[in-house]
């Protein structure tokens, strides 16, 4: 699947509900999250200094889920109800390895909060709303894929969720099941190539399921209280047997490595790279943020073999602070 940003209308209509559910309650929890984030952060250009996209409200108390993207590094955030009542927001933890995100309100929201579902126990074709903040029409979709994700950024799901058709304001969006749950996070808008229904788009969702075995350590250390996995800046992508590199992080470790922008990666500590996920997969297992990964690359009809000190991603961004 191809990574592929597009706007245009929802469709309208809702699925059907299950027994006693209260779809409209449900809708009530989402918000929409509007983060600022400071010119000179290191995503700033690659992600915007200004992001706007929804949450889900997940306890009384006023925490929302999101997608971490949104207030990755935000120096502001601010929240808005269904009727556009606005409240400020602290952004509590990013989670690189899920993609969540968490902010709390400042103040009271007066937004239910939303019953987490099941992610595991979603099939292929059942029906899901996909909600989304701003005033924006919830669309009626179904699950068309459940499988792995691999993401340009070094992002992977052993499995995400695939809804269609497509939500235009997907990030931080919520997936609600027909039993008014929560089951996952919209993450990206993608395109689907199928030989019988030909391209066709779609939203990637993080699954739900990934959030309680980290949420207390979100909430506890703003992070994963884990050592952190090496990671290269690298943005690469497939073209057919081949990964190429698309760019690299300015100042990242691949960067001071010597890697550029048309390389191929060939394999990691001499054992071939057969995919995107293998890729992060064989870098990942070489141990924790700082090991160095050797790295044999393709340049020119020319094979060279690289090692790169591998660092921690978070230490990069500019940290959370209290408005």
């Amino acid at each position: 699947m191809t990574e592929k940003p597009r706007r245009g209308e929802p469709q309208a209509g809702l699925p059907n509900r299950g027994p006693g559910v209260n779809l409209d309650r449900a809708l009530k929890s989402i918000v929409t999250v509007q983060a600022s984030i400071p010119e000179d952060a290191f995503t700033a250009q690659t992600l915007g200094e200004q992001r706007s996209g929804s949450g889900v409200v997940i306890r009384e108390s006023g925490l929302v889920l999101t997608i971490g993207y949104l207030i990755m590094e935000a120096e502001s955030v601010w929240l808005a109800d269904a009727e556009g009542r606005v409240t400020p927001g602290h952004a509590l933890a990013v989670d690189g390895e899920t993609g969540f995100g968490l902010v709390q309100a400042l103040g009271p929201l007066d937004c239910p909060a939303l019953e987490l579902g099941r992610s595991s126990e979603t099939k292929l074709g059942d029906q899901v709303t996909v909600a989304a903040g701003a005033g924006t029409k919830p669309v009626r979709a179904m699950v068309v894929g459940k499988q792995e994700f691999a993401g340009y950024w070094e992002y992977f799901l052993d499995e995400a969720i695939f809804t269609s058709p497509a939500h235009p304001f997907w990030g931080g969006a919520g997936a609600i099941d027909r039993n008014g749950r929560l089951i996952g996070i919209g993450s990206l808008h993608v395109e689907q190539l199928s030989a019988r229904t030909g391209p066709r788009d779609i939203n990637m969702i993080v699954p739900i399921d990934l959030l309680p075995p980290v949420l207390d350590d979100l909430l506890a250390y703003g992070r994963v209280n884990k050592p952190a996995r090496p990671w290269l800046g690298i943005f690469s992508a497939e073209n057919g047997d081949e990964i190429i590199v698309a760019s690299v992080a300015e100042n990242g470790p691949a960067a001071a490595a010597g890697i550029r922008r048309g390389d191929v990666l060939a394999s990691v500590g001499g054992s071939e790279i057969e995919g995107l996920g293998d890729f992060y997969h064989k870098v990942w297992t070489r141990g924790p943020a700082g090991v160095e990964i050797p790295i044999e690359i393709v340049r020119d009809g020319r094979a060279i073999g690289l090692r790169i000190r591998s660092a921690d991603r978070s230490s990069f961004m500019k940290r959370p602070r209290l408005q």
